[in-house]
């Protein structure tokens, strides 16, 4: 009888993501970098995985880069010893370690499914459902900016080939008005656009904006903090619903659901503790008829992969977009990532996630449990 492949050693990268663009700002938020955690684990099998976590700031979501390692390392001990390629102990063992901070688990998640890919020489999208779609639609985001340079963005972004665009609003909502009006103004017929407030309004302010830009073809994302209040403000609009971070859990998902306040969920595989959790509710949402964005709150060509993996198993017909953070990072954590052309992402066909990382970048770890 074969033994089992078992956890020997777990260790902990950190790596900084500029922006190509100098900047990226939402809401009342703006960061030149983003603090990245790469997670590494070896096995008795002498088969590496790899996964990654990227916090988007300390005040996004209850969620910070630090912690992220930190709970890691309150985690690592206990997984020692134990099969990665068991992926629903490793969560259960996770969960029963450390209450909640499912941001924590996500990197090992991924790892996780690296390992069982090349152990059984496949694809993660082969063991997430198979490959129900051969490219993956991305979005572009426009950083908030003053309106003229939001429109300037727009017009540039289609010229590169993108159809569709998450807009970043969620300031002051006059301000809000016009840069959500210069946008999609100069948006090509049939192309799709999504203002995405991050929380930024308040339920009243979220209400002013919606009926302001009533007449226009687009997506509302997310309006204000509160599930409660997103519903408010769905049921005065006309305009399609998008709903993030307030998107937690299943339990989340289903009472949006018969609440009737969501068109469309967008999917944060780290926010729901890796790819594990991140599939289930994506099965449950294609079985309601939910649409999804399959995304992740940020990361390197790592997260990227693990998203594509995740999209191109998705029934085409309920993949409504993803992102791909490499395209706004000038930091390669890893090769082999996804590649991009003409508004579309393409997944490695490699086992696991596909990916090898860049050793040159992550340097030593900070920490290694064995």
């Amino acid at each position: 009888m074969e033994k089992l492949n078992k956890i020997t050693r777990i260790k902990i990268y950190q790596v900084e993501l500029t922006m190509k663009e100098g900047h990226y700002s939402w809401s009342n938020q703006s960061f030149r970098s983003f603090d990245s955690t790469i997670v590494e684990i070896e096995t008795s099998k002498g088969i590496n995985g790899y996964g990654e976590v990227c916090p988007l700031g300390p005040a996004y979501l209850p969620a910070y880069a630090e912690g992220a390692r930190v709970g890691i390392a309150k985690i690592a001990g206990v997984l020692l010893g134990r099969n990665p390629e068991n992926i629903n102990e490793i969560n259960s063992i996770m969960d029963n370690t450390l209450k909640g901070h499912p941001y924590v688990k996500s990197a090992i998640d991924i790892a996780c499914w690296d390992i069982l890919g090349k152990v059984t020489n496949q694809p993660i999208f082969s063991l997430l459902g198979g490959m129900l779609q051969k490219k993956i639609k991305l979005f572009k985001v426009v950083s908030r900016d003053i309106p003229e340079i939001m429109q300037q963005k727009v017009i540039d972004y289609q010229e590169q080939g993108f159809t569709q665009f998450q807009m970043k609003v969620g300031a002051e909502p006059s301000v809000d008005i016009r840069r959500i009006r210069s946008v999609a103004e100069n948006l090509r017929t049939g192309n799709i656009l999504g203002a995405d407030a991050n929380c930024g309004w308040r339920q009243h302010d979220a209400i002013r904006v919606v009926n302001a830009v009533s007449d226009l073809d687009i997506y509302i994302e997310q309006p204000c903090p509160t599930y409660e209040e997103c519903s408010v403000v769905r049921h005065k609009s006309n305009l399609p619903f998008i709903l993030d971070e307030c998107m937690t859990d299943l339990q989340a998902v289903l009472k949006a659901w018969n609440d009737q306040s969501v068109d469309v969920i967008n999917l944060k595989i780290g926010r729901l503790g890796g790819l594990s959790k991140a599939k289930l509710i994506r099965d449950v949402c294609v079985s309601l008829g939910i649409s999804l964005t399959i995304e992740d709150t940020w990361g390197s060509q790592i997260v990227d992969a693990a998203i594509a993996h995740l999209a191109h198993s998705t029934p085409r017909e309920f993949h409504f977009q993803s992102s791909a953070f490499h395209e706004y990072t000038q930091v390669l954590t890893a090769v082999g990532q996804p590649t991009i052309d003409n508004g579309y992402m393409f997944c490695s066909q490699a086992p696991g996630l596909g990916i090898r990382p860049n050793f040159d970048v992550l340097g030593d770890p900070l920490s290694t449990f064995s």
